[in-house]
């Protein structure tokens, strides 16, 4: 596959869009940025988008007003440019922070110049202050302006208002396309400054220790963390901790520091909880060989024990079973 800048084509894949790769924990803010980046880009998309279909309506309207009454003219300048720079905006947003979020989800452990860093640095600022003059301008043009025809009597204007084939509100404020444009843009704004801010944070952690969270760093010093294929499938197995195979509710496998044959009750060593609990485990999941989820059995802890709520049934011979982080 094709190497782009340093950037293995390969590396692109539709697995990645998986919630457990997507949302891992391996890497700094990755959770964090996967769902901030995309709620700025959502929702300044969808401002621009509605703000999009208000511009059309009142220059289709204008086209037709003036078109039939060469005589007047339409005045809604000041709408069309606050919504065509919402535009602008919102495609700068998603193009900084969608590129951001796709980067960080194919290429989390890339390497960039200090050029490149400080160029998507400066763009997340930049588009974080014109996403807030954007939201500003939308406000206050939607809440206190209106679309004018002049050239003519008020009644003259009103019927050709109500003769053209659009009829967008004049009053702006009462346009439920521009109200809705003004009130998905501030959440947009907000979600931008955040994702700057997560950025600036990430870029930080990445020059000091790299791009790996702690546990990231915890799992790959870990010699008891191992990669198992299950028929194509690959499934984290964490040995010592739930390492084993059963079949008709019986224990078969032995679990470093004692052999066990009840799943009702398992108790582990002191150091298989301390290193659960560092993993903030929640489920014990049993997996059949072909990778499919079966059952999720909660956990609690307790001083040397985890017990099991609910009994093992016999689903035939299992391959083995997964604690889910």
């Amino acid at each position: 596959m094709a190497i782009i800048w340093g950037l293995d084509l390969h590396e692109i894949q539709w697995n990645k869009f998986k919630g457990a790769k997507m949302f891992n924990r391996a890497y700094h803010l990755r959770r964090t940025k996967m769902i901030i980046y995309q709620m700025a880009m959502i929702f300044c998309v969808i401002s621009e988008s509605v703000g999009t279909a208000a511009l059309s309506d009142y220059l289709d309207q204008q086209d037709d007003i003036q078109k039939q009454h060469p005589e007047v003219k339409v005045h809604n300048n000041d709408f069309i440019g606050a919504a065509s720079y919402n535009i602008f905006v919102g495609v700068s947003v998603a193009t900084i922070f969608g590129a951001a979020f796709f980067f960080d989800l194919f290429w989390p452990e890339r390497h960039e110049s200090k050029s490149v860093r400080l160029a998507w640095k400066i763009s997340a600022v930049v588009v974080s202050v014109m996403m807030l003059g954007s939201a500003l301008t939308m406000t206050i043009i939607t809440a206190t302006h209106s679309a004018r025809i002049t050239g003519t009597d008020a009644a003259s204007a009103t019927k050709y208002w109500a003769e053209a084939a659009k009829k967008p509100a004049l009053q702006y404020r009462t346009n439920p396309k521009a109200i809705t444009s003004v009130v998905f843009a501030w959440p947009g704004w907000v979600a931008t400054v955040a994702s700057t801010a997560i950025l600036l944070m990430s870029h930080k952690h990445d020059d000091e220790v790299g791009p790996k969270s702690n546990y990231g760093r915890e799992t790959e010093s870990v010699p008891a963390i191992q990669e198992t294929e299950t028929e194509g499938k690959t499934t984290t197995v964490y040995a010592g901790i739930k390492l084993f195979q059963v079949a008709s509710g019986q224990l078969l496998h032995q679990i470093s520091g004692g052999n066990y044959s009840s799943v009702d009750s398992v108790v582990f060593l002191k150091e298989h909880i301390e290193l659960a609990v560092a993993y903030e485990i929640e489920d014990m999941v049993w997996v059949s060989r072909n990778g499919e989820r079966i059952i999720g059995l909660p956990i609690d802890y307790r001083p040397y024990e985890i017990r099991v709520q609910g009994n093992v049934v016999a689903l035939g011979t299992w391959s083995h079973g997964i604690v889910i982080l």
